[in-house]
């Protein structure tokens, strides 16, 4: 079957900031075959390629020239179990929080931590989401991918991943190269709790219950609540920074005239240091401009009010983070993507 293209589409529906961009051409696919077969034969073109799933990760600065196009594969598959774990293969395109609920549902663990994470189950691995001392590389086994030049089938390993701190093989040494169509899960029959890190564990407590992986879900997602704005509501793209990691003597530095300065241990020499507590420090906390600005309850969230453009929220990007690095000394890099660059 050939591809359905669209023309002149607004990919506003398309992306949770809200941004009203177009892409020259907008074409669908919903199994991984198709993808290749029109790779292969040569039907889609010599034209620049941009995928979207759920589109939670990106910021669109300008019109795309190109082909858009828009990642469907569904489904949740059950491989095969031993005594302790649980491999599920999982389709791209498949809305990671109804993932994480399916988990729950079939008393699946390690997945729980990741409650609410907005975005489909393809762009996960590509920049090993995580959240409340859990990483998607924790549960990972393996991801399927289609190469864009050739439309040859490409299976991932963990180590070929090379996963980092929201960082993955597909955010840098391929970059662009390769479309993931499948991703393989290696789940826990019985749970590892991970309560100590953000409010999870005083959440349970308030809440008068116990651990489970149901309850800690739940727990995440009221957190979660509290803290960030619904894309539905208010066009944002969640974390728009990543924390950043720096070295010990740094940090000591800084200190002494912060003593307050969170920190978290990396390894012996480095440790976290929260952007968003860096970001509120620089006065942008509910900092607004017309329709863009930053969320009043998470300075680490910018937000798109209705009718913002994606130029503005890139260049209010860029003067966060010349404040930050001007008043610490640390540059804190964007975690979202972004598609175009501002002019």
């Amino acid at each position: 079957m050939k591809p359905i293209f669209e023309q002149h589409i607004s990919l506003q529906p398309f992306n949770t900031f809200g941004i009203d961009q177009s892409a020259q051409l907008f074409a669908r696919f919903n199994t991984a075959n198709q993808l290749s077969t029109w790779i292969k034969e040569g039907m889609l073109g010599e034209q620049e390629l941009l995928v979207l799933g759920g589109g939670s990760n990106i910021l669109l600065t300008n019109d795309f020239e190109g082909l858009v196009l828009k990642n469907e594969i569904t489904g949740i598959n059950f491989i095969k179990e031993d005594a302790s774990h649980v491999w599920v293969e999982v389709g791209a395109g498949v809305n990671w929080h109804e993932f994480v609920l399916h988990c729950i549902d079939h008393n699946w663990a390690g997945v729980e931590n990741l409650s609410l994470i907005p975005g489909t189950v393809g762009a996960a691995p590509m920049q090993n989401i995580g959240a409340y001392g859990v990483e998607l590389k924790d549960v990972f086994d393996s991801l399927i991918a289609i190469q864009i030049n050739t439309g040859a089938e490409v299976v991932f390993n963990k180590e070929e991943c090379a996963f980092g701190y929201r960082e993955s093989v597909f955010k840098n040494v391929v970059k662009g190269e390769f479309l993931i169509t499948s991703v393989t899960f290696k789940l826990f029959k019985q749970p590892t709790f991970h309560l100590d890190y953000g409010a999870i564990r005083e959440t349970l407590a308030s809440m008068k219950i116990e651990p489970t992986i149901r309850s800690i879900s739940d727990a995440v997602i009221a957190i979660r609540r509290s803290k960030l704005p619904d894309p539905a509501v208010i066009g944002n793209a969640g974390s728009f920074f990543k924390n950043p990691v720096v070295n010990k003597s740094i940090v000591a530095g800084l200190k002494e005239t912060y003593p307050a300065m969170p920190t978290y241990p990396v390894n012996e020499d480095t440790v976290k240091v929260p952007a968003g507590w860096l970001i509120e420090k620089c006065g942008w906390k509910g900092y607004r401009k017309g329709d863009i600005g930053v969320h009043q309850h998470q300075a680490l969230v910018l937000v798109n009010y209705g009718g913002g453009k994606g130029n503005e929220l890139y260049k209010l990007a860029l003067a966060i983070q010349a404040s930050v690095e001007h008043q610490f000394g640390i540059f804190i890099n964007t975690e979202v993507n972004i598609v175009g660059r501002g002019s």
